[in-house]
């Protein structure tokens, strides 16, 4: 392991992309060709590195996010390997959350899929430079071109081809780079450790010099500098081609897109090229931006290990049955054996060992610096979201969002010595998962787990057995509902308790109305500060919200309602807890009257199925409630998009394979909430 790496050399990248695009097979190969193994990993034989649970050797999917550490020519790229089922969603957006820079990586066949949209999407929600490497060229059905248009089409991206595929399926045998205009051909005899760099064939010069063409007409649109040599007419140099990709890559203004075939073993070594001349370091990208606990005043941390220590929690694990935190380090550095402060939870934190991953291989450190990503064990309060930071030089740093849940299973310990260990190990889960929510229903008694999706939920009590030997009976994975209101109503409610010896008591007025679909929950007051105080206004609306976390029909979160404060009346015995309570009854009471409804998760569908079998899928989509969006051919195949109520989804991957004599796929992600 290189020591002392400069700010300036340092890659902090994540591969994202759609399940079954070659994420993990890319990231094997990155690993094999920069020395950090020294075998291939294969998915397929379930050896991948990257994928080291068992249930994600079993399954051949990445299920949870991965962290290693290579080098490659001066650079040391420190790499997360994403999941791309949707069930998983969450490791992709808090890995994007930390890392400067993302290779997006699409199947040639596929294309742009579903999942491919949703993580690009993340990416540009943080600001994170990318690069595109269509992969699977040697596949049937493979097109280049036809990936780089989806992805102006579906991603709104502005590809910079820098590379063109020599040949197709079959015939695939390398790449000719627009930069230097040479041709690359890969050895297949050292597992594409070799490869030549030779003149452009023939056939290919005239296509060539046309894409090279177009590379310097979009860079000079985007750069000032090749403008000028471009409107000029003068040659455009190497170096100064690649500081302007580099640029405009980091101002988010291009995506240099090349392309190769993992699982065959070619286009990886100019991918890591790539990495190091166009995504940015630690230092490229601006500083990161906090909160002062102290002044509420925003800060900036500019990465640099003389800056005061800043860090964020990007998640939490339970390895070897002990909990490791993984934080990004933005400035400063992190000193094993030292105290910080965890400004999220105003506690005090050890770190007692800072730790290298590889995979879930860990290697000891004395200190890690800025831009380091780290697995850290001693911060025992500390949890996903929470910010580290120097004790006298406090910042809050901006959390991470978490996605609600979709659907619910109720679990039961088998034997009385399984119940214990389930209330423990699903706390473990919990604090590793932010996504997993867990409660307990008190009319049936009953441990209630709800997640993203039948796979997440599916994973959890695959875990539960595997590592921590509970056993668990699963009744029937039920659809996590949420309610809201049909009209307007008005509510009042006096509280007036006694309660430890003092006096309670409070008046509270509200009105509740709708809100249009998806426009969340708001409160706000329209009373005057003679009628009630302004200081009781935070604990009434304290109370509206937590009346709508449990709605008046069956208890679901109440969404997409406003209510405001009419009225009330301030008693000689008011106070903060009279209020919250007294907001909180009439709240209820005002939602009760409101007329409310269910609201159901409808989920986006893509299904890929050959012509020949169409009807019968679009028949059973219909009987199902779906409604069809589109139908597009695709190569060799037909793709139906259509949304569909999540209830009427379960088993669908069994009734589809039935359906289509089991060549038909399908994916899936949440839409949105409509009514029942």
């Amino acid at each position: 392991m290189k020591k002392n790496v400069m700010l300036k050399n340092i890659r902090n990248i994540g591969i994202m992309a759609h399940i079954d695009a070659g994420k993990t097979t890319v990231t094997e190969r990155i690993l094999y060709y920069t020395g950090r193994s020294h075998k291939l990993g294969e998915v397929h034989d379930g050896e991948a590195v990257m994928d080291w649970m068992v249930d994600e050797q079993e399954r051949g999917i990445t299920i949870t996010s991965a962290v290693t550490t290579c080098h490659w020519n001066k650079s040391e790229i420190q790499l997360i390997d994403t999941p791309g089922h949707v069930d998983f969603t969450i490791e992709v957006e808090r890995s994007l959350r930390v890392l400067d820079g993302a290779i997006g990586v699409f199947c040639a066949v596929g294309g742009v899929e579903p999942q491919s949209e949703t993580v690009w999407r993340q990416a540009d929600k943080y600001k994170v430079p990318k690069m595109a490497f269509v992969n699977k060229m040697d596949r049937v059905g493979a097109s280049f071109f036809d990936t780089v248009d989806m992805m102006v089409a579906r991603l709104n991206a502005n590809p910079l081809i820098i590379q063109l595929p020599v040949g197709a399926e079959e015939t695939f045998k390398g790449v000719v780079d627009l930069i230097d205009m040479k041709q690359i051909v890969w050895d297949d005899d050292s597992l594409g450790a070799k490869f030549l760099t030779v003149d452009i064939g023939p056939d290919m010069v005239e296509l060539a010099e046309e894409y090279r063409e177009k590379l310097i007409e979009n860079v000079a649109e985007n750069d000032d500098e090749i403008m000028e040599a471009y409107l000029a007419e003068e040659p455009v140099s190497r170096d100064a081609l690649i500081a302007a990709i580099r640029r405009a890559t980091i101002n988010l203004k291009l995506v240099p897109v090349m392309c190769g075939t993992a699982l065959k073993n070619k286009g990886i070594q100019p991918l890591l090229d790539a990495v190091e001349y166009f995504l940015p370091s630690p230092a490229d990208v601006p500083p990161v931006t906090g909160i002062n606990p102290e002044t509420d005043e925003i800060e900036e941390r500019v990465a640099g290990d003389k800056e005061p220590f800043s860090a964020l929690i990007f998640k939490v694990a339970m390895m070897d049955g002990r909990k490791m935190s993984f934080a990004r380090i933005y400035s400063g550095k992190m000193i094993a054996g030292a105290d910080v402060f965890n400004s999220s939870r105003n506690k005090k934190e050890k770190i007692s060992r800072i730790l290298r991953m590889h995979a879930n291989k860990k290697e000891r450190v004395d200190e890690a610096g800025a831009g380091s990503i780290v697995g850290i064990v001693g911060a025992k309060d500390s949890s996903t979201g929470d910010t580290l930071c120097a004790p006298e030089k406090p910042i809050l740093l901006e959390k991470i969002e978490f996605y609600e849940p979709v659907i619910s299973i109720a679990i039961e310990p088998k034997t009385h010595s399984d119940q214990d260990k389930m209330d423990e190990v699903l706390d473990k889960f919990v604090a590793e998962d932010p996504t997993l929510r867990v409660k307990k229903d008190d009319d049936t008694g009953q441990t209630i787990l709800s997640g993203m999706g039948e796979l997440h939920l599916d994973i959890i009590i695959s875990r539960m057995l595997r590592e921590f030997k509970t056993n668990v009976n699963v009744g029937k994975p039920q659809v996590v509902y949420r309610e809201t209101i049909s009209s307007p109503s008005e509510a009042s409610v006096e509280f007036d308790r006694e309660i430890a010896g003092q006096r309670q008591a409070a008046v509270v007025r509200l009105a509740v109305k709708p809100r249009s679909r998806g426009e969340g929950n708001k409160f706000r007051s329209e009373v005057s500060d003679d009628i009630i105080p302004e200081s009781m206004i935070p604990a009434i609306e304290k109370g509206v919200m937590e009346s709508f976390a449990s709605g008046a029909l069956m208890g679901y979160p109440v969404v997409d309602v406003e209510a405001v404060l009419v009225g009330g009346s301030l008693k000689d015995s008011s106070t903060e807890l009279a209020f919250t309570v007294s907001a909180s009854m009439t709240c209820k009471e005002a939602l009760d009257k409101a007329g409310p409804f269910l609201l159901e998760p409808v989920m986006d569908v893509e299904i890929f199925v050959p012509e020949q079998f169409m009807g019968d899928v679009i028949g059973d989509l219909n009987s199902r409630g779906g409604k069809i969006e589109s139908i597009n051919a695709k190569s060799n195949v037909q793709v139906i998009e259509a949304i569909v109520p999540l209830k009427r989804m379960f088993g669908y991957s069994t009734v589809l394979r039935s359906a289509s004599q089991g060549r038909g796929t399908f994916s899936m992600q949440f839409s949105h909430f409509d009514k029942n």
